[in-house]
């Protein structure tokens, strides 16, 4: 009888021991960082935010790869359009969401790198407050002409006249990537280049087809079909070769080599991210990057798919992009802007 209640009693302490060890880590694993998020992650919709109505290259590439995504980390992923300020409000609402998963932005070079340093006062600093998952690809530029300088048939010829005249190029406003084109390429060729910054891409292509401005610098997305049919006449993209869709126009590198102005989009998640979520997330952009459909439907749109090893690389070529076009606008004397 003696021996029996002994047993008994263990059997209490254990089971008051172990009912004691789940209680605590059940109180502890909220202050756990990341902990149950990540072991369960994904368990809901995530969210891909885009800062740029629907249409664009960024809302193109973003509607590709989100059924992808979707599929293969087993729950809806849904694109949200969150517009305006040229991509800083979309990326100052993720950097102030929960570093959860659940929140993700896929955003490109200028709203990235270039807009928040061309800003007097900018909402988040883009290698501090964003962790890199995966890059999706890059969009070249491309610079095109309209009606006052059809006779113009190459790169050269546009920067031999320049080199005579003021040309006038537009682009989507000042201080971004397109812009940028412009001051590193009158910079490269001493030309005469004159930069006409319009409020958005709509107004910079009307009024370059109207001819109230000589040509355009512009992400060939949205320049393709005025290229297709004939309304505008491209002389270079900046990609390092000729795009497969445009095998007559000129890479820039061609006329003036080693210049580089290449838009690039890839997936951010805000800062404090676990490596646990980011790995899954950046899984699942790999395996659907991998597919030859999405590869297809990507460069139907001017974007050329292109991932890298690991989250880590795309961070270090995010970091290099930050200081390399931080130069750049300093180089260009850009003023900045509130």
């Amino acid at each position: 009888m003696v021996k029996t209640a002994i047993v008994k009693r263990k059997s209490r302490t254990r089971l008051w021991g172990t009912l004691y060890v789940n209680l605590t880590l059940s109180l502890l694993l909220p202050f756990v960082p990341g902990l149950t998020h990540s072991q369960n992650y994904p368990n809901k919709s995530i969210t891909l935010i885009v800062g740029y109505p629907p249409g664009g290259s960024n809302d193109i590439a973003a509607r590709a790869v989100a059924p992808g995504l979707s599929e293969i980390l087993g729950v809806p992923v849904v694109v949200e359009n969150k517009a305006g300020a040229a991509g800083v409000i979309s990326g100052s609402f993720t950097a102030r969401a929960a570093p959860d998963g659940y929140t993700l932005l896929l955003s490109s070079l200028s709203p990235l790198i270039v807009s928040p340093q061309s800003m007097k006062t900018s909402p988040f600093n883009t290698p501090k407050d964003f962790v890199a998952i995966n890059r999706i690809g890059f969009i070249p530029l491309g610079i095109a002409l309209g009606p006052n300088l059809s006779q113009i048939k190459s790169m050269k010829q546009l920067i031999d006249l320049a080199q005579t005249k003021e040309i006038t190029i537009s682009s989507a406003g000042a201080g971004g990537i397109s812009h940028l084109q412009i001051e590193l390429l009158r910079a490269a060729t001493n030309a005469k280049f004159i930069h006409v910054p319009y409020k958005g891409g709509g107004p910079a292509i009307t009024d370059t087809l109207a001819g109230h401005v000589d040509g355009i610098s512009m992400d060939i997305t949205p320049l393709m079909p005025l290229l297709d049919d004939g309304r505008l006449i491209g002389v270079s993209v900046s990609s390092a070769a000729r795009m497969t869709a445009y095998p007559n126009i000129e890479s820039i590198q061609e006329t003036i080599p080693g210049f580089s102005a290449v838009n690039w989009v890839g997936v951010v998640a805000p800062a404090g991210t676990s490596a646990e979520i980011i790995n899954k997330v950046n899984e699942a952009i790999v395996k659907t990057m991998a597919k030859p459909e999405i590869q297809k439907k990507l460069e139907t749109v001017g974007v050329i798919p292109s991932v890298l090893p690991s989250p880590k690389d795309f961070q270090v070529f995010i970091n290099n992009e930050y200081t390399r076009w931080g130069q750049i606008l300093i180089d260009a004397k850009i003023e900045k802007t509130d």
